[in-house]
């Protein structure tokens, strides 16, 4: 695909099964397509893929749309924006499929199959010990109407197979890995309806695709081998699906997949820790997709530069401090009104208003989540503050008098950060760091952080001093 292309037919999709909640692998492949189609001007769509009965829950799903709003990945099709090809949730198309089913039945495509859980695992067993790939070995394949009636009417529950025909080639062109070619003996006859009547992704979601007009596909390379068998499907049926992208995964440092060890939570659990949408989306997209610089850019920006030529074939991998990297960037952009937005009111109202401006100047550019804030907040306005034992151990390695004299030149002539530390310069002849941390440690617990002239500011004269005279050393 031309990365200049700009097509109002291309459509995208995104198809998660409300199984659980959204984590960062199924939210880059959502992302993926949605910048490919605001690229391509064309439409994203979301589908849900909820056939399977026992693991899918409605509350998954209604979080899953939830997620993908406040990353600001809204759909143009799907839940709430029908354009004529619904229903968007795959439990309500059954009849859509029963019909594609009888069609494939009806052409000699497909067929029952009886075999059981038990009579699968022992073909498997002989053909390993055989040296040969496990495949269907085409059992049901061979019965006659009457055999297959008979076992109807013992009340055996079949799934129904697709029938693969033997000594052919399935290709394709992958907009990610190029040309892939597929060995028709190598797939064996696979099941195309369960036995309980519903489909399997392999199936609906092939047929879903082409019937909702999905043009383009981008999903994880783990799929790449259901792509020949959804091709002989909708090849079966004369329905012309998606060209696929296969991507790569995303894996941890080790090289495995991503999981909670590698730091990776869910959307949900990321939004509540006070990860900012932007943050996710510039880190995501550039997880398998180069860019070829680090500047935090609109979601429309990001679409407009990306590229299907720059997406990667090899595995991607999540480093939460990169995230972190971008979350800090992510909370520096924000205006006055978003930073307390995001902090919110029950923090704002610790801080006195007229110093509401000169917080955020102070601790904006030191802080990734509102839980810094919190420390913060706690520090420059809490009169209860207090230095534990290894904060005290710092303080104690200051000049004997340090202390004493800033004790009274406070209590003389005020918080002035830049005079007090002027006067015990001059007063005790240190310098650097005997100089400035000290006061730095006494007044915030920290050795590093904001501007110390900035929270001195902030800060109550009295409280200063009040935190300065705990530190002074005893009289021998």
């Amino acid at each position: 695909m031309s990365s200049e292309l700009k097509d109002q037919d291309l459509k995208t999709r995104f198809c998660p099964s409300p199984t659980g909640m959204m984590h960062l692998g199924n939210v880059r492949t959502a992302l993926f397509n949605a910048l490919l189609a605001k690229h391509a001007e064309g439409c994203f769509l979301l589908r849900i893929e909820d056939t399977d009965q026992t693991r899918s829950d409605t509350r998954y799903d209604d979080q899953l749309q939830q997620d993908l709003i406040w990353l600001g990945l809204p759909w143009q099709e799907g839940p709430g924006k029908h354009q004529g090809n619904g229903p968007y949730h795959q439990s309500k198309r059954q009849t859509i499929y029963d019909d594609y089913y009888q069609r494939l039945e009806t052409a000699g495509a497909a067929y029952p199959c009886f075999c059981s859980e038990e009579d699968l695992a022992l073909s498997r067993k002989v053909q390993r010990t055989s040296g040969k790939p496990p495949r269907y070995a085409g059992t049901c394949r061979k019965l006659s109407e009457a055999e297959r009636k008979a076992k109807l009417d013992a009340g055996l529950q079949p799934t129904l197979r697709f029938s693969v025909s033997p000594d052919e080639k399935i290709t394709f062109d992958d907009l990610v890995r190029g040309h892939q070619s597929f060995d028709s003996n190598d797939i064996g006859d696979f099941i195309i309806r369960r036995a309980d009547g519903t489909p399997p992704f392999l199936f609906c979601n092939a047929v879903d695709d082409a019937l909702m007009g999905v043009t383009h596909a981008l999903r994880g390379e783990d799929h790449i081998t259901n792509t020949p068998r959804q091709l002989l499907v909708l090849d079966a049926l004369g329905l012309t699906g998606p060209t696929y992208g296969h991507i790569a995964l995303i894996v941890g440092n080790d090289g495995s997949p991503l999981s909670k060890r590698h730091g990776s939570r869910s959307i949900d659990e990321l939004n509540r820790e006070g990860y900012l949408a932007i943050a996710i989306v510039n880190y995501i997209a550039r997880l398998g997709h180069y860019y070829g610089h680090d500047h935090l850019i609109s979601f429309a920006q990001l679409a407009e530069e990306f590229r299907i030529e720059s997406l990667a074939k090899s595995p991607a991998k999540f480093n939460v401090e990169q995230l972190h990297y971008w979350q800090k960037a992510a909370v520096a952009a924000l205006d006055k009104t978003g930073f307390w937005l995001w902090v919110g009111d029950a923090l704002r109202s610790r801080v006195p208003e007229a110093h509401q401006d000169l917080f955020i100047e102070t601790v904006q550019p030191n802080v990734c989540f509102p839980s810094d804030v919190t420390a913060w907040v706690d520090v420059l306005f809490d009169d209860q503050f207090e230095l534990d034992a290894e904060q005290s151990a710092v303080v104690r390695e200051a000049h004997p008098d340090y202390f004493s004299k800033a004790v009274g030149f406070v209590s003389e002539n005020g918080a002035n950060y830049a005079e007090l530390i002027q006067f015990l310069k001059a007063e005790l002849g240190v310098k650097g760091k005997a100089l400035f941390m000290p006061l730095r440690v006494a007044l915030t617990g920290e050795k590093q952080g904001p501007e110390l002239e900035k929270m001195m500011r902030l800060m109550d004269a009295k409280e200063v001093q009040r935190r300065l005279a705990v530190c002074v050393t005893p009289s021998p």
